[in-house]
């Protein structure tokens, strides 16, 4: 009932993101990968998991902040597509153990290692620290973690974008697999380089493939509601 809940969501929302946004996607193969493995991807709308969920090959059992559980139909929705809720104020065991039991399990478990909306400065694109969850998840699960950038998604938080005939466009592409070689300090500090260069790559990759502007690059919802 869960498969049957996910894949019908998930075709769902391909439809209706099909009407306000132009999605291009580079490298979507390597989300075929085998076995379980995390895709990590920058954060810069609330319509980032429907995207990467629509564009991964993969069945995603995202991460998300408890604060969404906590509206009863849309808590039980999430529950019935395998999202499971993480504390991001504080170290949250629980959810750890429970991405640990999945990706043993061979499924594919989705974050957003900045843990929350980041634009600008803030972003891990503009040269901001990562969250240190990533990395340790990647050490103690020792699976692949997939990079992946997302650029013009927060464009959905004007709401012309909604009126026929405005589409906008929005870049994804998918890195190739990581892994935290060994253990402890330096090894997940390693990780984390590689990580945030790849990331870098790709943004690069998708400027240089598809003429991206500043104003394609992540901005606030309030600055894309034309309110700063």
């Amino acid at each position: 009932m869960r498969w049957l809940a996910y894949m019908a969501s998930r075709f769902l929302l391909k439809l209706i993101l099909a009407l306000p946004a132009s999605t291009c996607v580079l490298h979507r193969e390597r989300t075929r990968l085998r076995g379980g493995w995390m895709l990590a991807a920058n954060h810069i709308s609330h319509f980032d998991p429907p995207f990467l969920g629509v564009a991964c090959l993969r069945k995603m059992d995202w991460m998300t902040s408890k604060e969404f559980y906590q509206v009863p139909l849309l808590g039980a929705w999430m529950r019935a597509v395998d999202t499971f809720p993480v504390d991001r104020e504080r170290p949250d065991r629980a959810s750890i153990r429970t991405a640990l039991d999945r990706l043993t399990a061979g499924r594919v478990v989705g974050m957003f290692p900045e843990g929350g909306i980041r634009d600008g400065e803030r972003s891990v694109l503009q040269g901001a620290p990562l969250r240190p969850g990533l990395s340790a998840l990647a050490e103690m699960g020792g699976v692949p973690v997939i990079p992946c950038v997302i650029v013009g998604s927060d464009k959905l938080y004007a709401s012309k974008m909604w009126r026929p005939f405005r589409r906008a466009r929005v870049w994804i592409s998918f890195g190739e697999p990581l892994r935290c070689q060994g253990h402890g300090k330096d090894a997940r500090a390693a990780f984390e380089a590689a990580f945030t260069q790849s990331l870098h790559e790709l943004l690069a990759e998708l400027t240089a493939r598809f003429g991206l502007t500043d104003d394609d690059l992540p901005q606030s919802s309030n600055r894309r509601k034309g309110r700063v």
